[in-house]
Protein backbone atom coordinates (compact mmCIF):
# COMPACT_ATOMS: atom_id res chain seq x y z
CA UNK A 1 0.00 0.00 0.00
CA UNK A 2 2.90 2.77 0.97
CA UNK A 3 4.45 1.71 -2.50
CA UNK A 4 1.50 2.73 -4.03
CA UNK A 5 1.04 6.30 -2.40
CA UNK A 6 4.66 7.03 -2.72
CA UNK A 7 4.33 6.47 -7.13
CA UNK A 8 0.71 8.27 -6.88
CA UNK A 9 2.71 11.34 -5.11
CA UNK A 10 5.48 11.69 -7.41
CA UNK A 11 3.48 10.93 -10.76
CA UNK A 12 1.62 14.08 -9.61
CA UNK A 13 5.07 15.84 -8.90
CA UNK A 14 5.96 14.81 -12.42
CA UNK A 15 2.61 16.50 -13.67
CA UNK A 16 2.83 19.23 -12.11
CA UNK A 17 6.00 19.50 -13.46
CA UNK A 18 4.76 18.46 -16.87
CA UNK A 19 2.72 21.71 -16.45
CA UNK A 20 5.46 23.96 -15.85
CA UNK A 21 7.32 22.41 -19.33
CA UNK A 22 4.17 23.23 -20.99
CA UNK A 23 4.34 27.06 -19.55
CA UNK A 24 7.89 27.28 -20.45
CA UNK A 25 6.93 26.68 -23.89
CA UNK A 26 4.46 30.00 -23.82
CA UNK A 27 7.61 31.98 -22.98
CA UNK A 28 9.06 32.16 -26.44
CA UNK A 29 9.64 34.08 -28.34
CA UNK A 30 8.74 37.11 -25.90
CA UNK A 31 11.69 35.95 -23.02
CA UNK A 32 14.26 35.76 -25.36
CA UNK A 33 17.43 36.46 -24.59
CA UNK A 34 16.00 34.84 -21.08
CA UNK A 35 15.42 31.37 -20.97
CA UNK A 36 12.10 30.52 -21.41
CA UNK A 37 10.44 28.96 -17.74
CA UNK A 38 7.50 28.02 -16.61
CA UNK A 39 5.96 27.99 -12.72
CA UNK A 40 3.11 26.33 -11.34
CA UNK A 41 2.19 26.99 -7.80
CA UNK A 42 0.05 24.15 -6.12
CA UNK A 43 -1.76 23.85 -2.45
CA UNK A 44 -3.18 20.40 -1.36
CA UNK A 45 -2.90 18.93 -4.89
CA UNK A 46 -4.48 21.67 -6.89
CA UNK A 47 -3.18 24.65 -9.06
CA UNK A 48 -3.13 27.95 -7.71
CA UNK A 49 -1.58 29.92 -9.95
CA UNK A 50 0.95 29.99 -13.18
CA UNK A 51 3.33 32.06 -15.03
CA UNK A 52 5.83 32.06 -17.44
CA UNK A 53 8.66 34.68 -18.49
CA UNK A 54 8.09 37.13 -20.14
CA UNK A 55 9.56 40.14 -22.06
CA UNK A 56 13.30 40.96 -20.45
CA UNK A 57 12.76 43.75 -17.97
CA UNK A 58 9.04 42.36 -16.84
CA UNK A 59 8.40 38.98 -14.74
CA UNK A 60 10.26 35.87 -14.46
CA UNK A 61 7.88 32.97 -14.31
CA UNK A 62 7.74 32.89 -10.58
CA UNK A 63 7.16 36.02 -10.11
CA UNK A 64 4.54 36.06 -12.51
CA UNK A 65 2.88 33.26 -10.74
CA UNK A 66 3.28 34.86 -7.28
CA UNK A 67 1.39 37.60 -8.81
CA UNK A 68 -1.57 35.66 -9.68
CA UNK A 69 -1.38 33.60 -6.14
CA UNK A 70 -5.18 34.26 -4.23
CA UNK A 71 -4.42 35.84 -0.60
CA UNK A 72 -4.24 33.78 2.24
CA UNK A 73 -3.44 30.62 0.16
CA UNK A 74 -2.20 27.96 2.50
CA UNK A 75 1.34 26.18 2.04
CA UNK A 76 2.05 26.52 -1.34
CA UNK A 77 4.65 24.31 -3.52
CA UNK A 78 6.17 25.48 -6.49
CA UNK A 79 7.33 23.82 -9.39
CA UNK A 80 10.02 25.65 -11.93
CA UNK A 81 11.83 24.56 -14.88
CA UNK A 82 14.54 26.13 -13.84
CA UNK A 83 16.29 27.31 -11.04
CA UNK A 84 15.26 30.32 -9.69
CA UNK A 85 17.51 33.66 -9.78
CA UNK A 86 19.40 34.55 -6.58
CA UNK A 87 20.58 37.49 -7.81
CA UNK A 88 19.04 40.65 -9.28
CA UNK A 89 19.45 41.76 -12.59
CA UNK A 90 16.85 44.04 -14.76
CA UNK A 91 14.43 42.32 -12.69
CA UNK A 92 14.74 41.01 -8.68
CA UNK A 93 15.61 37.98 -7.30
CA UNK A 94 12.92 35.02 -7.90
CA UNK A 95 14.05 33.19 -5.04
CA UNK A 96 13.83 36.09 -2.63
CA UNK A 97 10.21 36.70 -3.97
CA UNK A 98 9.14 32.81 -3.00
CA UNK A 99 10.37 33.08 0.22
CA UNK A 100 9.04 36.56 0.84
CA UNK A 101 5.76 34.44 -0.20
CA UNK A 102 6.00 32.03 2.24
CA UNK A 103 6.10 28.95 -0.50
CA UNK A 104 7.24 26.08 1.38
CA UNK A 105 8.52 23.40 -0.90
CA UNK A 106 10.11 24.04 -3.83
CA UNK A 107 11.10 21.50 -7.01
CA UNK A 108 13.63 22.44 -9.76
CA UNK A 109 13.95 20.74 -12.85
CA UNK A 110 17.27 22.27 -13.41
CA UNK A 111 20.29 24.00 -11.63
CA UNK A 112 20.80 27.12 -13.13
CA UNK A 113 24.05 26.97 -15.16
CA UNK A 114 24.55 31.29 -15.28
CA UNK A 115 27.38 31.84 -13.63
CA UNK A 116 25.53 34.28 -11.08
CA UNK A 117 23.32 31.47 -9.69
CA UNK A 118 24.71 28.27 -10.00
CA UNK A 119 23.19 26.30 -7.04
CA UNK A 120 23.07 30.21 -5.43
CA UNK A 121 18.66 30.23 -5.39
CA UNK A 122 19.00 26.50 -4.15
CA UNK A 123 21.05 27.92 -1.51
CA UNK A 124 19.28 30.51 -0.62
CA UNK A 125 15.51 29.00 -0.17
CA UNK A 126 16.94 26.42 1.58
CA UNK A 127 18.62 29.03 3.94
CA UNK A 128 15.84 30.64 4.51
CA UNK A 129 13.91 27.06 6.24
CA UNK A 130 12.14 26.40 2.58
CA UNK A 131 12.43 22.75 1.34
CA UNK A 132 13.65 22.56 -1.91
CA UNK A 133 14.03 19.25 -4.22
CA UNK A 134 15.71 18.99 -7.93
CA UNK A 135 15.73 16.93 -10.58
CA UNK A 136 12.31 15.85 -11.43
CA UNK A 137 11.51 15.94 -14.57
CA UNK A 138 14.98 16.92 -15.73
CA UNK A 139 15.31 15.09 -18.72
CA UNK A 140 12.52 16.22 -20.80
CA UNK A 141 13.23 20.09 -19.02
CA UNK A 142 16.52 19.76 -20.47
CA UNK A 143 15.63 18.39 -23.52
CA UNK A 144 13.72 21.42 -24.51
CA UNK A 145 15.18 24.03 -22.62
CA UNK A 146 18.83 23.27 -22.91
CA UNK A 147 19.84 25.19 -26.09
CA UNK A 148 18.01 28.60 -24.55
CA UNK A 149 20.39 28.46 -21.75
CA UNK A 150 23.54 29.36 -24.34
CA UNK A 151 21.88 32.14 -26.18
CA UNK A 152 22.88 34.77 -23.76
CA UNK A 153 26.53 35.29 -23.72
CA UNK A 154 26.12 34.83 -19.76
CA UNK A 155 25.92 31.14 -20.57
CA UNK A 156 28.50 30.85 -23.12
CA UNK A 157 30.95 28.75 -20.55
CA UNK A 158 28.11 27.24 -18.67
CA UNK A 159 26.37 24.29 -20.80
CA UNK A 160 24.24 21.81 -19.08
Amino acid sequence: MANDACSEIFSTRTDFMSRALSLSRRALPDCLPNPPVGCVLVSQGEILAEGYTRFPGHHHAEVEALSKLPDGAGSVEAYVTLEPCSFRGRTPSCAQALIDRGVQRVYVALIDPHPLNQGRGIEMMRSAGLEVFTGIEKEAVAGFIGSYLNIDPLYQQYRL
